[in-house]
């Protein structure tokens, strides 16, 4: 008899709830405010940042934005720089902010004290993590004997080296630089180089003692190595570069270089038009390793 009681009145209750006849208590339904994920650096954050104030004047020759978009920088990836500097401040800020890994591949330690000074240096001005993230270090050397660069096979995402095509061929070693490269490169890997172009007319110095080298003759030498050939762009090119200066490469911009005062060179010199073609003609070539 208890139990039938007990029933009879607990649906009695729920009927007058549900007629209005007792109070009930609902949930708010008032959604919570959402959270506001902070914005990711973009690259355009990362060239145009006022800590680039001294870099800036040579992004008209050097093309930061284009270039990197055209080598498929991106968010997520590891990418490594051989003997970097100019572009650091651009690519290790962007990846620490987009879940990437900026991999500095410097000279190794220990050759003389003013490559220590040097690679010291570049630790020292990059050690500030907030902006730069947990930087990674290899390092890479060469000569007539080989070359090696300090970092595991299959690790790279993107491999990017700017204007030391022409220092691989003074030493003697390009043909095991490109082997090493491809080495450390994940398959489907992308290998970007930029480098100061020798028009196809003229003929190649293979040690590139102008500085100047062709794209053919780099072609050649990444594909002997096992890269595919993806693309070219002509986002550094400079026309007015005829690329037969009397210094090389190097009496154009940022470099500069003239006559010692009173030679015979300098008779004739004339700093102003070197001054006005800008930095070199460069090629920008794409490459990937197979897979």
């Amino acid at each position: 008899m208890t139990r039938i009681k007990t029933a009879a009145l607990l649906t009695s209750a729920l009927l007058l709830a549900a007629c209005g006849g007792a109070e009930t208590v609902t949930e708010d339904a008032t959604p919570a405010p959402a959270v506001q994920e902070e914005a990711r650096l973009t690259l355009a954050d990362t060239i145009a940042h006022p800590r680039r104030a001294k870099d800036q004047p040579r992004d008209q020759f050097r093309n930061p934005a284009g270039t990197l978009e055209f080598f498929e920088v991106g968010p997520g990836q590891t990418v490594a720089e051989i003997w970097p500097g100019w572009y650091t401040d651009i690519i290790a800020p962007y990846l620490a902010d987009n879940d990437g890994q900026y991999v500095a591949v410097l000279y190794p330690t220990g050759i003389n004290e003013r490559l220590d000074a040097r690679v010291q240096g570049f630790k020292d001005k990059y050690a500030d993590t907030d902006t730069y993230g947990e930087i990674q270090y290899g390092s890479f050397i060469g000569n007539q004997d080989g070359a090696t660069l300090s970092l595991p096979d299959n690790s790279v995402d993107t491999l990017l080296t700017f204007r030391n095509v022409h220092n691989w061929m003074g030493g003697g070693y390009e043909d095991e630089a490109y082997a090493e490269f491809f080495r450390v490169l994940k398959p489907g890997g992308t290998f970007g180089l930029v480098e100061h172009r020798l028009p196809e007319t003229r003929t190649q110095d293979p040690k590139g003692s102008t500085g100047y080298v062709q794209e053919s003759y780099m072609k050649k030498k990444a594909m002997d190595a096992g890269f595919e050939f993806v693309a070219s762009s002509e986002v550094n090119a400079n026309p007015l570069d005829t690329a037969d200066h009397p210094f090389g490469v190097w009496t154009l911009q940022p470099r500069s270089r003239t006559p010692e005062a009173g030679s015979e060179e300098a008779k004739d010199f004339d700093a102003a038009l070197y001054r006005n073609i800008g930095e070199s003609d460069r090629a920008t070539l794409k490459f990937r390793k197979p897979g």
